[in-house]
């Protein structure tokens, strides 16, 4: 093997772990943070259910980077989840997985969402998120919990602040492809359930 390919290797491999490490812990006052964000809601949330939403997203965050085995930034951990190295990992497992826990809890004063973005973009891939909102609201007056954007490390924001992505309903990308498909000739609609 050429020197220069050896040496190619060899900073790739040191590169690629030092993004490696253990999943962060959240402080108290990031949990706080978030509780705050999502008392903002509205004048109906139950600040327990604020504080109880926040400290399960960001503990459940911790939980599910052990579990996927995240030690690389996202787009090396998708590319192992998709060869199979990993077991999971990708922006849907982790807004799926985030909006199913919550929900688990029954909140009375809010309720999640799922959104996606890039899904009309060509030269982006598909991004997914989970969305918590005031219980009535729709998703674009509540907060994206996004773990996958930072490599396992929650990111949350306003979904009107978060100007990275362009959100939209999940409902409503799977059904225009669902549409799309089918006018093409591909995957009939239950494909896409």
């Amino acid at each position: 093997m050429p020197i220069a390919k050896i040496l190619a290797a060899l900073f790739l491999t040191v590169t690629l772990a030092a993004c490696g490490g253990t999943p962060q812990v959240a402080t108290q006052t990031e949990i706080a943070e978030l509780a705050r964000g999502i008392r903002a809601l509205g004048p109906d949330v139950d600040p327990v259910e604020a504080e109880r939403a926040a400290q399960i997203t960001y503990s459940y965050t911790r939980q599910l980077a052990i579990q996927y085995q995240i030690t690389d930034p996202p787009l090396v951990h998708n590319t192992k989840v998709n060869l199979g190295f990993k077991p999971r990992g990708l922006c849907w497992h982790w807004a799926e997985d985030i909006e199913r826990r919550l929900k688990q809890e029954g909140f009375k004063t809010l309720t999640m969402h799922r959104a996606i973005a890039n899904a009309d973009n060509q030269w982006r891939i598909d991004h997914s998120t989970a969305i918590i909102s005031a219980r009535g609201d729709d998703m674009y007056d509540g907060i994206v919990l996004d773990p996958w954007r930072k490599g396992g490390v929650l990111f949350w924001d306003e979904l009107r602040d978060d100007t990275r992505y362009k959100w939209r309903p999940r409902a409503v990308v799977l059904a225009e492809k669902r549409g799309k498909r089918e006018e093409e000739g591909g995957l009939p609609a239950a494909a896409f359930e």
